[in-house]
């Protein structure tokens, strides 16, 4: 697996490039490993105290290759280091042990790494962006002029067109690339992002009080925002609807770094301006094996993204038995239905999210209803059953593959 830009061993949350696809990688990775198969998810090196390799669970290794400098960089000035990535990379699997048999790339930059090892390898090449420009830019009212952007789209058009399959996590998705791209529904698979069914739960009733005491859900209604501080995901909007509600609810931003994150102090600003000083609490970025208390203490997750390809807090709150308030944009309609775990709104704007807000934090039953139907709703997105859906793809390919290359023997 390829996944140039983040390690998926990063905290989530705390930076703009760390947060559900960290989190896909190394969940399926893991999940994979659990069968039959090797798996080594290769990453950029942005630390030079990191060893070479690290061990992820029994068969999964991350092997961190030098290319530009070892320090955090954002995705926006790594594409020059793409082609070193993916030669390092071929000089990694040189010296290995063993042959590869499929490439796995995630996000554009790993995708056009991967396709120039996947014609080095001659195996075949699989990819997910998780995230698409000429998407994204469509939520801001067109495409960016910056040369970035551009590049950008000029790749993953190019990876779109190079690639044997891409998974996308919807069914909407995979429309609006074939519409982007052109591509034939044979080259496309629809595999939702799973959620750990066993760290994501309820809880007991015991677990449930203590975590709505830790977060003072038990003094006043509690809302939640789980995610990475950046402008997509709508964090002013957020804070404008809490502004905007009968209800005194408090917000919870997990997400970002406390201390001195410029974001967080903007962030933190503008709730003050909004008379929301006293109500909004940063805690930062959270553990993974962390977030189910904050889940299971707060009364609702509110997603307020101008665009989210699929929507994993989603997913991870209702797992916890906790309803979601979520704009209807990208994936999240394929999570979050209306009126049964949660509530889904057409209208990005304040007025709209507070009033559904004070509707939900008012209305005990429907609450307690919601709640009911939360974590039934998700078992589908298990990682036992997604990474069976990954390897029926992995057979698929291999298996193809290698029925091209008897037929190419036979000619000779």
């Amino acid at each position: 697996m390829l996944s140039l830009h983040t390690s998926p061993l990063a905290l989530l949350g705390r930076t703009r490039d760390a947060g559900g696809m960290n989190v896909y990688v190394r969940e399926l990775s893991r999940e994979l490993g659990r069968g039959s198969m090797y798996v080594d998810i290769f990453t950029r090196r942005s630390d030079p105290s990191l060893p070479p390799i690290q061990h992820v669970s029994e068969r999964t290794r991350l092997i961190h290759i030098p290319a530009g400098p070892a320090i955090p960089l954002p995705p926006s000035e790594l594409y020059p280091y793409v082609d070193d990535f993916a030669r390092r990379v071929a000089r990694f699997a040189e010296r290995s042990e063993h042959e590869y048999d499929m490439l796995h790339s995630h996000y554009w930059l790993s995708g056009a790494a991967g396709l120039t090892l996947s014609r080095e390898w001659d195996v075949p090449h699989v990819t997910m962006f998780h995230t698409v420009e000429r998407l994204k830019s469509q939520q801001y009212g067109g495409a960016s002029d910056s040369r970035q952007s551009a590049i950008r789209a000029e790749q993953e058009g190019r990876i779109a067109a190079g690639v044997d399959c891409i998974t996308v996590s919807t069914e909407q998705e995979g429309e609006q690339l074939s519409k982007l791209y052109g591509l034939p529904a044979s080259r496309m698979h629809v595999i939702p992002c799973g959620v750990d069914l066993e760290a994501f739960t309820p809880g007991m009733p015991g677990e449930r009080r203590a975590a709505r005491a830790a977060l003072g859900s038990d003094r006043a209604p509690t809302l939640l925002f789980v995610g990475r501080l950046d402008p997509i995901k709508g964090i002013d909007l957020l804070l404008e609807s809490v502004a905007a509600m009968h209800v005194p609810a408090r917000l919870i931003v997990v997400g970002g770094n406390p201390d001195g994150d410029p974001e967080v102090e903007r962030l933190r600003a503008v709730a003050a301006g909004l008379g929301l000083a006293g109500r909004v609490t940063f805690p930062g970025a959270v553990a993974q094996r962390d977030l189910p208390r904050y889940y299971r203490g707060a009364d609702a997750l509110v997603v307020t993204s101008r665009y989210e390809s699929f929507g994993l807090a989603a997913v991870e709150a209702l797992a916890c038995g906790t309803p979601v308030v979520a704009a209807q944009v990208g994936g999240l309609p394929s999570i979050v239905c209306e009126g049964e775990n949660g509530l889904l709104l057409r209208w990005r704007c304040p007025g709209a999210f507070a009033e559904r807000l004070d509707m939900l934090l008012e209305d005990d039953a429907l609450r307690a209803r919601l709640a009911t139907r939360a974590r039934p709703s998700v078992e589908r997105f298990g990682w036992e059953h997604i990474g069976d859906e990954v390897r029926g793809v992995y057979q698929e390919l291999t298996t193809a593959a290698r029925a091209r290359a008897r037929v190419a023997c036979s000619c000779f």
